[in-house]
């Protein structure tokens, strides 16, 4: 593989960061993609507590390599456990994004952690930049989960390449060999991916969550923010999210000032997440998903991304 800034800086085989998929990858995920030579993290929920922090923390640190957290600004701004955990386990990598993420990058910096932000727009990037934040990821919106709708991966990642000098890395519809090699040529120092990693045992997705994923085509997603708006998160409603396409969804989607207020459909959805109904429940994913056709342990899916050296060279 080639080596990049993200290799040279983690000591990494393959230019790969597994995202921080809160709900989804936990301390076991990012440990096997870590040890299988990408990097890996885990993502912390709005609810979690510092001390489930500092668990997973320990699981993802047991691979013996470096690994990352993902933090939600929205969340630390009214809760300071997390960021207390998180600079506690002193991972490799931090990545603090949506909402006011400023205050802390200093405080993660001087604990000798790289500092990531995620960007949705070129103005984000700039403002990331300016932050003191040491990577910018140019996450576009056709990837899974939260972030911006407003720009695609290609057109966000040319943008921010030419609009900052710190490193980049592309997120964003990257799941394979070819997504890899094709942002790499562009200029980025490594791939940023979530979804393809849905199909792994060692995520945390239930059995029927896992096969309406690889069920799902790639125009099985939609945008928005109804799940959130059912649940009464906080998130900044510039930041909805991806999912797929459900029936609650469709019935909703529009209509969010009046979910906002339901009780009966905020109790629906409630029930439908404990009883795994995905007619009703959500499952954040990309429109990459359509790639994922059968379960993989995550250390074949780090291993197929290899394939962009060879892909890389052909072009050159």
């Amino acid at each position: 593989m080639p080596r990049t800034w993200l290799t040279d800086r983690f000591e990494l085989d393959v230019p790969v960061v597994g995202a921080p998929m809160a709900g989804v990858s936990d301390g076991r995920l990012a440990a096997a993609v870590s040890a299988a030579g990408a990097l890996g993290m885990f993502g912390v929920p709005a609810n979690a507590s510092g001390s489930w922090v500092s668990e997973q923390a320990a699981v993802a640190a047991a691979s013996g390599r470096p690994y990352g957290i993902g933090l939600m600004a929205w969340v630390l701004a009214d809760d300071r456990a997390q960021l207390d955990a998180v600079l506690d386990a002193r991972p490799a990598l931090v990545s603090v994004s949506y909402g006011d993420f400023a205050p802390y990058v200093e405080p993660l910096r001087r604990a000798g952690i790289v500092v990531a932000t995620q960007a949705g727009t070129t103005d984000e990037a700039r403002a990331a930049e300016r932050a003191g934040v040491d990577v910018v990821v140019a996450r576009g919106g056709e990837g899974g989960g939260h972030g911006r709708d407003e720009v695609a991966t290609l057109p966000l990642l040319q943008n921010v390449l030419d609009a900052v000098d710190v490193p980049v890395l592309a997120a964003g519809g990257i799941a394979t060999a070819r997504g890899l090699a094709a942002v790499l040529a562009a200029g980025a120092q490594g791939g940023w991916v979530g979804t393809a990693f849905l199909g792994c045992a060692e995520t945390t997705l239930s059995e029927p969550a896992l096969r309406r994923v690889l069920a799902a085509s790639e125009t099985d997603t939609a945008y928005g923010r109804v799940f959130d708006v059912a649940q009464r998160l906080g998130w900044p409603p510039e930041f909805g999210g991806r999912a797929l396409r459900n029936a609650f969804f469709e019935r909703w989607h529009g209509r969010e000032e009046e979910l906002g207020v339901d009780e009966a459909a905020r109790a629906e959805l409630a029930a439908a997440r404990r009883d795994g109904d995905f007619d009703t429940a959500y499952v954040y994913a990309g429109q990459a998903v359509g790639l994922i056709e059968s379960p993989h342990p995550a250390a074949d899916v780090v291993a197929s991304f290899a394939g962009a050296d060879e892909l890389l060279r052909r072009f050159a």
